[in-house]
Formats: structure tokens, C-alpha cells, sequence
């Protein structure tokens, strides 16, 4: 059992719990997940470590409810338990070799782009991170992306906020006016990803991508997860979640993560009759 010590509201729907977990803390790096079960008869899902002190051994969950178990997750208050946490899962993202990198998060996206940003940043790599969301309410992270990131641009999709348009407007800018960016990292909705994936590649820049493939067991064996990556099957739970964003069949992943929509829709009422008992 996993006690919730800290919850916090960072923006509508999307929520923040520390809980104490040492051992997973202490073999943590950027680009690892985890596994969670709430409860006995719960859904295991993969949610990325945020953030992690290997001191205090208390590792950060971000979240963003819109499914049946991150409601669940989300109606938990501090001092209750998760049931299981199995991790860290999946490869870290190599650091080594970067003089400067563009970070982009798009929405909760944003949650598992700081992790990167972070190791980076303290790898000594110049960082130049972009995050957005639909409208000003929803940015999430602001001050803490600028504390460990050299320069920090925002875009909103309504203009109430930073950039009007989309954190792609941000990357074709800084493409055409740096021709010494080593790296780009997209994490966000599957088609923010493709498009920057697509953008890049018109420019030779290496990209990476973090996918957030269905899964199950997270450890390569149900074959849930997979992807085709170079014209090749991967699992993203064994061989990710980060690949090159170049190679990843994006429209294969989109229809991928449409295949369970009905069933997810019949446990989004089943939660709803719970909440209005």
C-alpha cells in the first residue's frame, strides 16, 4: 500500500500527488513510468513519474482525469492508499551528446515533459522548453519549467495567454532562426507529436517522442503496447515510451488508442452513478 502524503490542483482536471515509494524513488531517471492499482479489482495504468527525491524517497504523479480509474484516482484525498505501484518501468531518455534542446509540452503533456527538461538542464545542456494548452487556465508547471530551463515560451490556442497558436508556431520559428539545435522532445497529444515529427524532419533535426500507447502489464509480454517503429513492432513499455519521433507510425498509434472508446465509455457511466449515489 502507497500513502498519498500531498494533492494539488494544478489546473482544471489535472492533479498532483506525492506519495512515498523509496525504492522506486532511488532507481528513477527522466523517461521512466510507473504501473498503479488503486484497488483490488482496479485497471492498471502507466502514468510517468514527474519528479522524484531519492532522499526523502517520495516520487510525483501528474494526472489528468479523463478516464474512469484518473477519476477514480483524482477523488482520492491525502492520507488514503493506492494498492499497487510497480516501477521504474521503460528506458530512460539518454542525456549525453546535446549542447541545446528544444522541450515542447502540449497539455498534460507538460507533466511528463518536466522530468526531461530537469535531467537536461542539469546535464548541463542549453534548454529552451515551449509548453501550451487550449486556454491560460490550463497551463500547468510555468514556474517550474522557468527555474530549470533557459528560455520558456507559452502558446494558447485562445491567445489569453503567451503565444497565440499553437507551441508548433514556437518550434518553426526557432528552426529557422537556430541552426544549432541538437534535439527536439514532443510530449503531447499524438497529434501535436506528428505534426512536430513532421516538422522537423524537413530540417534534419533529431526528435524524440514519448508515447502513451495502451498498456497493461508493462513488461512486454502482453503485447498491448505495441507500436511500429521503422517499419518494425516495438513495445512501448519495454522499448520506450521515447522513440524517434521520425520513425513512429503515428497513424497507426491513433487507431490503436481508439480501440477500447466503447468499453471506457461504459466505466465513465458506471463511475458517474457512483459519484450521484
Amino acid at each position: 500500500m502507497f500513502k498519498i502524503l500531498e494533492k494539488e490542483v494544478l489546473a482544471k482536471g489535472i492533479k498532483r500527488i506525492n506519495v512515498k515509494a523509496p525504492m522506486i524513488a532511488n532507481k528513477t531517471k527522466a523517461g521512466n513510468f510507473i504501473i498503479l492499482r488503486i484497488d483490488e479489482k482496479g485497471e492498471r495504468i502507466p502514468l510517468t513519474v514527474a519528479d522524484y527525491d531519492r532522499e526523502t524517497g517520495i516520487i510525483s504523479i501528474i494526472f489528468q482525469e479523463v478516464g474512469y480509474t484518473t477519476k477514480q484516482l483524482g477523488s482520492l484525498e491525502v492520507g488514503e492508499h493506492i494498492k499497487d505501484i510497480v516501477g521504474p518501468l521503460g528506458k530512460h531518455i539518454e542525456l549525453e551528446g546535446y549542447k541545446k534542446v528544444v522541450c515542447l509540452g502540449g497539455g498534460s503533456g507538460t507533466a511528463l515533459l518536466y522530468p526531461k527538461v530537469k535531467a537536461f538542464y542539469n546535464k548541463g545542456s542549453e534548454v529552451i522548453a515551449i509548453t501550451g494548452a487550449r486556454t491560460k487556465d490550463l497551463i500547468i508547471l510555468e514556474d517550474e519549467l522557468a527555474e530549470i530551463s533557459n528560455k520558456l515560451y507559452i502558446a494558447t490556442d485562445d491567445g489569453s495567454y503567451g503565444h497565440h497558436g499553437f507551441v508548433t508556431d514556437i518550434l518553426k520559428d526557432l528552426l529557422e532562426e537556430d541552426q544549432e539545435i541538437d534535439l527536439v522532445v514532443a510530449i503531447g497529444p499524438v497529434p501535436m507529436m506528428k505534426a512536430v515529427a513532421d516538422m522537423t524532419a524537413a530540417y534534419g533535426v533529431e526528435t524524440i517522442v514519448s508515447l502513451n500507447s495502451l498498456m497493461v502489464d508493462g513488461t512486454g509480454m502482453c503485447g498491448g503496447c505495441r507500436v511500429t517503429v521503422g517499419g518494425e513492432t516495438k513495445f512501448t513499455c519495454v522499448d520506450g515510451p521515447a522513440f524517434d519521433g521520425h520513425q513512429v507510425d503515428f497513424n497507426e498509434l491513433i487507431n490503436r488508442l481508439s480501440f477500447y472508446k466503447d468499453e471506457e465509455e461504459v466505466h465513465q457511466c458506471r463511475l458517474d452513478e457512483e459519484v450521484n449515489k
